[in-house]
């Protein structure tokens, strides 16, 4: 499919959301987060997917269910763009320095969802942003997407960094893995047949 829009309505959240699997790194982010704005621009960049999210959350509580809310959208549509995943690598991994921070990240297109997070975020918020988020918005992603991934901080003191480590290593890997080996363009890349 490629390109994938998710309507998602709760009593808490109203998100709309257009994802490109295999874009050009365009973004128009409206989350209600400013936070996530910056991190899902920088997804969207450094993945090279086409990106539109727009969401009216319940950010006078706080920002909780936005942000957990559009990782469930974005994982859903990630999943949905890539079909039945012929062709795909299906594995990769970064390790991406983001000035004092060094980020490890590794992805497989697996099917099944799983999160090792290992992280040590110093900062409690980074502007009005609860730093507690970024691992619900990794969560809710995996879940819905049926990815494996693995984030590591093997460095790093500023929380701002980290998070913005984070969001560039896992677009870049997500990228790699979702990205067609020539040498299998025809294959589902699993002995079991599909995934």
């Amino acid at each position: 499919m490629q390109q994938v829009e998710i309507q998602r309505k709760t009593a808490e959240t109203d998100i709309s959301l257009l994802f490109t699997l295999y874009g050009s790194g365009k973004s128009d982010i409206h989350t209600g987060v400013p936070f996530l704005d910056h991190m899902l621009t920088l997804f969207a960049r450094h993945g090279r997917f086409d990106l539109t999210v727009n969401c009216a959350g319940d950010t006078e509580v706080d920002g909780h269910h936005s942000v957990e809310d559009i990782g469930i959208c974005l994982g859903e549509a990630f999943r949905k763009a890539l079909g039945e995943k012929r062709g795909i690598r299906r594995y990769a991994h970064t390790i991406l320095p983001m000035d004092e921070a060094l980020i490890l990240c590794a992805v497989d297109i697996s099917g099944r969802s799983f999160l090792r997070y290992e992280l040590a975020i110093p900062a409690q918020k980074v502007g009005t942003f609860d730093t507690e988020l970024t691992k619900e918005f990794f969560e809710a992603f995996t879940r819905c997407a049926g990815l494996t991934l693995h984030i590591k901080q093997l460095d790093g003191e500023n929380s701002h960094h980290i998070i913005e480590g984070c969001f560039k290593a896992f677009a870049r890997a997500l990228r790699e893995a979702a990205g067609i080996d020539p040498d299998a363009a025809d294959e589902i890349p699993s002995t079991k047949g599909m995934l």
